[in-house]
């Protein structure tokens, strides 16, 4: 039986949003070197993907953050999504900028938030965990609770995962590493053979050569 982590997984396939390239890496904004990308800005572009992201983030938020008061967008790629969550759930929203504005009133925070308050951050993707948990920082500092984090997508790099438990930071996530190479042999994207350098990648990504 499928679960939501292979049918999201097969979804972002299909529309090219994720790409499995082993034998032509890309090379990361980081400078990594990485046989994988995922970019799921591209679900925007697709109004049926985008109410099913939108939905089951929304979901996952209800059925585990009950009492969540607000909703968190991290800049730039879960703005979209965050907002269209938060109007489904009737929630307040603001988004985290990764650095404060340089002009105006210099916010770090867009949006407001009442210091008490309990937020659940959406993230498009989880990497390294870096950027993600800056956002929960900036909304600790302004005096408020993370109840939790969803994101669409993490790679489950070991270093991510270390950094969220330090942070106390509950983590979901529609899928997963693990999903999309098991739905991209099963469609015949990658092949057996593809996938022992795909697990050698990710066990060591900063220092990953092909």
């Amino acid at each position: 039986m499928k679960t939501l982590e292979t049918i999201f997984a097969g979804k972002l396939l299909k529309v090219k949003a994720i790409k499995l390239q082993p034998t032509n890496p890309f090379t990361w904004a980081s400078g990594w070197k990485s046989p994988f990308y995922c970019d799921n800005r591209k679900t925007l572009s697709y109004p049926d993907l985008r109410s099913f992201v939108k939905i089951e983030i929304a979901r996952l938020i209800s059925e585990n953050f009950p009492d969540v008061d607000a909703i968190a967008g991290v800049a730039t790629g879960a703005i979209p999504q965050g907002a269209l969550v938060a109007d489904l759930l009737n929630l307040p929203f603001v988004y985290v900028r990764s650095k404060p504005k340089d002009h105006g009133l210099e916010n770090l925070i867009e949006g407001e938030l009442k210091p008490g308050m309990k937020v659940v951050v959406v993230e498009d993707l989880i990497s390294t965990g870096g950027s993600s948990l800056k956002a929960v920082d900036a909304i600790r500092n302004n005096g408020c609770e993370v109840a939790g984090m969803v994101a669409s997508y993490t790679y489950g790099f070991k270093v991510a995962e270390e950094a969220f438990k330090d942070a106390q930071v509950t983590l979901y996530t529609l899928t997963n590493y693990e999903a999309v190479v098991e739905e991209a042999l099963r469609t015949g994207y990658i092949s057996e053979d593809d996938v022992p350098l795909l697990n050698e990648w990710r066990k060591d990504p900063a220092n990953w050569q092909k």
